[in-house]
């Protein structure tokens, strides 16, 4: 059979995959704005409790998102604020439920670290490290029986836990669709991860007889293309794959983190690798976007910001005592 794409016309394939590449950048672009604007609130005393931003790894999330279907399930980690924009959970419902309102995603119950929103496929983002492993495993057997895909998204220094190994030998063994995302932002909280970790890490996965790729996290098409052959691997029942995703955050591990251990200049290196910088100039050069397609972006998304948080502060808080939804048993 040919393929559906055969008989268009470059120029409208072209049209196409640079339309999909403008997508991408404007969800990272609103991942980051996001950021910034949660930053800001939270020095303000609007956020309460903890936080732990996204800015720097916008790519891993986004890269790894665009390859999913309905059916696929996807659990985050405490840094999961990025995760949820990249599936497409509303931007407004996610800062409304960062500022404790009742039109919040969890209806303001749940805050930075636990949000849930199975209509978007988020199946949790887990304040306990590598909570993501456990929960995505468990929903891998599940999605055998649906064609689904689930994907766990965790940081370098959960590879270092015991059910890190226990849930990928498990999932091996039973061939389950399960996509093992490594973020190796090259920090475990303050701790350099070469550090603490021997060896490699995509080696550990690879003695289970998974196959791993170590690739740049900050090149959101080289995370796409991985995530595609990862994904592809997992639902055709051969079982789970693993990425190891390099990249950086750009701020502190928490809200009270300066990052002051950091390696002089390294923080600057990195920025020049800045995943938004590199999809920037991706768009003109590789897509032949016009520069002003990318400026309509950042415009769009920087008033989409100005909205959200305007509504989001004068949104009411939950009454207490009241419940979120009516429970209806089935």
């Amino acid at each position: 059979m040919a393929s559906t794409t055969e008989n268009v016309p470059d120029d409208a394939r072209a049209a196409g995959r640079r339309e999909q590449a403008l997508e991408l950048y404007q969800r990272m672009r609103l991942i980051r704005r996001f950021e910034d604007t949660v930053q800001s609130l939270f020095t303000k005393g609007e956020v309460h409790g903890t936080t732990h931003l996204y800015s720097g790894q916008e790519a891993v999330a986004v890269g790894v998102s665009s390859v999913l279907e309905d059916v696929d399930r996807v659990a985050g980690t405490y840094r999961g604020h990025g995760h949820a924009l990249a599936l497409g959970v509303s931007a407004q419902a996610l800062l409304d439920e960062l500022l404790g309102r009742a039109s919040g995603v969890c209806a303001g119950r749940a805050g930075s670290m636990n949000v849930i929103d199975l209509e978007h496929r988020l199946i949790g983002c887990f304040g306990i490290i590598g909570g993501s492993i456990g929960a995505a495993t468990g929903a891998g057997l599940a999605l055998r029986r649906t064609g689904g895909v689930a994907v766990a998204y965790f940081g370098d220094g959960t590879t270092n836990h015991g059910y890190f190994h226990e849930c990928l030998n498990f999932a091996q063994v039973n061939r389950l669709p399960v996509l093992y995302v490594c973020e190796n932002n090259l920090y475990g909280e303050f701790t350099p991860w070469e550090n603490v970790t021997a060896g490699q890490i995509s080696s550990r996965p690879e003695a289970f007889g998974m196959p791993a790729e170590t690739i740049d996290g900050n090149d959101v098409w080289t995370v796409q293309e991985s995530a595609r052959r990862a994904v592809r691997h997992a639902r055709e029942g051969r079982g789970p794959a693993f990425i190891e995703a390099l990249t950086y955050r750009f701020v502190g591990h928490s809200r009270s983190d300066p990052g002051k251990y950091r390696k002089p200049g390294e923080l600057d290196a990195w920025r020049e690798r800045d995943p938004l910088k590199l999809a920037a100039a991706a768009l003109v050069e590789r897509f032949g976007a016009d520069r002003a397609a990318v400026l309509a972006i950042e415009a769009s998304v920087e008033e989409e910001i100005e909205r959200i948080t305007e509504n989001a502060l004068a949104a009411p808080f939950p009454v207490p005592g009241e419940q979120a939804t009516e429970f209806k048993p089935t």
